[in-house]
């Protein structure tokens, strides 16, 4: 990038906290705006700090285009798509917002997701519903923008928006609050009928202008006419949830079919505000003095719960009003009712062993559930560094069992 380096990196001080992070591991640049590519994503979601330092590289028009001709067709994803393409790609900043909004959201959410994109209701969704989604999310980045020097804001929007934009430019609707508190929920709400009219036609000012970028092209082809439909849809949404998750299961299995229970635990509160892990690490080694190891279905659909622990908690209250522990067998009931999902009793025993710390083979619900809104938060709020001493005990552990 030939732009003077320290006027970019003052720009961070004009940041949102996901803005800085999205700056931060974007390594690609095309006139003016950042990208991501699909690795510095995984990375993004994966790892505390880019494994590089920060250097966003220019790329010509002939580079982009060959990019973008090597994107496969919606219908040859997989759940190594971002792992395959790798440095092939480009993830603009309301696309990066966009899949993680996916990473969070339950099986049951992706048909609300899809017709939320169907405007017109004829069970596809094209490029124009999908651009959309640009417009919403930059509007309710506007809305929480930083005040300070407008010149340096400007810069900032180009960077990640890719054209200039005013904040005089927002929609103005009375008697709706366009600030919601999570993108998800600024999506579900913006994408409303009395809404879209007006995103439709400013969508139509700057599409134009706009840039294609590997997502475009892999859901609406090359030439963008082709549409998407619920089936395609919901492939990409759960390849997605499973491919971060097998590269955070990969990362500790160390070629094994298993990860420890002392890994599983260290990857449950890495991404939460708990201070102090150690007590809920050392209460388990004293519990599970023998690994029998946790697989990858079993880590598979503790997440899968995750994504509906809005559900569970409505569950657990219906339970128990009083804010009383619950059992193995409760706890496990109430995660099948709420969310469909079945989990293993190994896994549920080790669950409670993490956070029994009191260790009266109860649960303290109410604590789970904060822990865990903190874990599923991913990538939109601070994380810990990931501890790794334990790694070669469990190879050793591993090695000793398999004889």
């Amino acid at each position: 990038v030939t732009e003077n380096r320290s006027d970019l990196e003052d720009l961070h001080l004009y940041a949102t906290p996901r803005e800085q992070r999205f700056r931060r591991f974007a390594s690609l640049e095309f006139e003016g705006q950042l990208y991501m590519t699909p690795y510095d994503f995984i990375q993004a979601v994966t790892n505390d700090e880019p494994k590089r330092a920060k250097k966003w590289r220019s790329l010509s028009k002939q580079e982009l285009n060959q990019i973008l001709m090597e994107t496969p067709p919606v219908w040859k994803g997989s759940s190594k798509l971002f792992r395959n393409l790798n440095e092939k790609g480009v993830i603009s900043y309301t696309e990066y917002l966009f899949l993680l909004c996916i990473l969070t959201k339950p099986h049951a959410g992706f048909r609300i997701a899809f017709n939320m994109f169907d405007t017109d209701g004829n069970e596809m969704v094209d490029k124009k519903e999908f651009l959309v989604l640009q417009e919403i999310f930059r509007k309710k980045n506007e809305k929480r923008e930083r005040k300070g020097d407008e010149e340096k804001r400007a810069m900032l929007r180009l960077q990640l928006y890719g054209y200039h934009t005013s904040t005089n430019s927002v929609l103005k609707t009375e008697g709706v609050d366009l600030v919601p508190r999570s993108y998800w929920d600024t999506l579900r709400r913006s994408t409303s009928q009395a809404l879209f009219s007006d995103l439709a036609e400013r969508v139509d000012d700057i599409s134009s202008s706009l840039s294609d970028t590997t997502l475009l092209v892999h859901f609406f082809g090359k030439k963008g006419k082709a549409e998407l439909n619920f089936e395609d849809f919901y492939r990409f949404m759960d390849n997605l949830q499973t491919e971060v998750l097998e590269i955070e299961f990969l990362s500790y299995s160390n070629g094994m079919n298993t990860i420890s229970e002392e890994d599983f635990a260290h990857i449950l509160l890495r991404y939460t505000n708990v201070e102090n892990t150690s007590s809920y690490l050392e209460n388990m080694r004293c519990r599970i003095p023998e690994e029998k190891g946790i697989t990858f279905d079993e880590f598979r659909s503790f997440f899968q719960f995750l994504n509906n622990l809005e559900d569970f908690t409505i569950a657990m209250q219906m339970y128990n009003f009083a804010s009383r522990s619950i059992g193995q067998d409760e706890f496990k009931r109430a995660v099948y009712v709420a969310t469909g999902v079945k989990l293993s009793p190994h896994l549920v025993n080790t669950v409670f062993k993490i956070f029994d710390v009191d260790r009266d083979d109860q649960l303290s619900y109410k604590e789970f559930i904060g822990i865990m809104k903190d874990r599923l938060n991913r990538g939109f709020r601070g994380y810990k560094p990931i501890q790794r001493y334990t790694t070669f005990k469990s190879c050793v552990r591993k090695e000793l069992y398999s004889r």
